[in-house]
């Protein structure tokens, strides 16, 4: 069942704040001002600030570790957020979004908050939002504003979430997060905490602009990359990465990072591209795939069995194995750039415009040993 919220409070992204636009300086607690937050500085960095904040008061009840683990990379978090030239124009847009009173919301496959919106302040809405495009996960509904984002995210989390131990007060780790979307899924699955890692400040931008208006106070997302997690943190119950590990120039790396954000017994849901091979074949793209740069090793799932025993999981199991299709990843008004498509063989959609075997990805859980 979807979570529903009715709540006429205003102000989502910046618990206890009472500026408009809501990403602004708020009153704030004692614990803010003590520590002495930057929250005149930038819509962004605001959201930043207040959640970091927050996001230090939970981590002071976890291990020692954890906490130090924190400690170090907010400082590497908030410069990041300085880092790409693009962050003047998301600033502006989220300084656009209007003030709306959320009385509905809905934690479900299309993730809604409704509430009282003119045509006026609905195009408003609208346009603030288009200018922190493009959209890569979704779909979102706000006020009347569809975001139908390139990839249907809700038809992913169809495939997963029937394979997870119940979320319901777990604490939950999402690295290479995009935008969001799953963060507010596992919310609404019950997690107690929902910490989320992606270094894509466009994606973070979105997350701000969309934590104005639904209210989920367990859910966190920090700018930064899998690489953020060498520390020994083991405090997470559960752990998800999808759509990273062919990004990785060392699988192996990335996998150990995860093993160790997890505590011993803690679960990991791994979603990968995949080679439909029975053996232990890993295609290596000579220079791209389906024409991103990115790709170093797409190996077939007995291999990533294989590489998840030896990163010091075990009962590894693939729960899913599906093609992306042209329905589930494609081109809209919210990403209307080259999408899936594009990228494979116009004559014969099994292949990518390289040759190689068109995207198949599978999905795997596994217990951390």
């Amino acid at each position: 069942m979807p979570t529903v919220v009715r709540d006429a409070s205003s102000c989502r992204a910046l618990e206890n704040s009472s500026a408009c636009p809501q990403l602004g300086k708020g009153a704030g607690s004692s614990h803010d001002r003590a520590m002495a937050l930057n929250l005149d500085a930038t819509p962004l960095a605001s959201f930043f600030e207040r959640r970091a904040a927050h996001l230090l008061t939970v981590f002071a009840t976890l291990p020692p570790s954890a906490q130090q683990w924190l400690d170090t990379l907010l400082p590497r978090a908030r410069g990041a957020l300085a880092s790409d030239g693009r962050v003047a124009a998301w600033q502006r847009a989220l300084a656009a979004l209007p003030n709306l009173t959320v009385e509905t919301q809905e934690l479900a496959a299309t993730l809604r908050a409704a509430g009282p919106c003119d045509a006026i302040t609905r195009g408003l809405l609208h346009d603030a939002l288009a200018a922190l495009g493009p959209w890569r996960k979704g779909p979102f509904e706000l006020f009347g504003v569809h975001i139908d984002a390139e990839w249907r995210s809700d038809w992913k989390w169809a495939r997963v979430a029937p394979h997870l131990t119940a979320l319901a007060g777990r604490r939950v780790l999402d690295v290479g997060c995009g935008n969001g979307y799953y963060l507010w899924r596992l919310a609404e699955a019950g997690a107690s905490l929902v910490l989320g890692l992606d270094p894509a400040l466009a994606s973070y931008s979105q997350f701000a602009a969309i934590s104005v208006y639904l209210r989920a106070p367990q859910v966190y997302m920090l700018p930064l990359a899998s690489a953020d997690l060498d520390a020994r943190l083991a405090v997470f119950d559960t752990v998800f990465s999808m759509g990273v590990l062919y990004h990785r120039r060392d699988a192996h790396a990335h996998l150990m990072q995860l093993r160790h954000a997890l505590r011993d017994g803690g679960e990991l849901l791994l979603e990968t591209l995949v080679i439909a091979d029975d053996g232990d074949e890993v295609l290596i793209p000579a220079t791209r795939y389906a024409a991103m740069r990115n790709v170093w090793a797409i190996p077939a799932p007995r291999t990533v069995m294989r590489w998840l025993q030896a990163a010091g999981f075990s009962a590894v199991r693939m729960v899913d194995i599906t093609a992306t299709s042209v329905a589930e990843q494609r081109s809209s008004a919210w990403m209307p750039h080259h999408s899936l498509a594009a990228f494979v063989d116009a004559q014969d959609q099994t292949l990518t415009i390289e040759g190689y075997p068109a995207p198949l990805r599978a999905v795997f859980v596994a217990r951390a040993q």
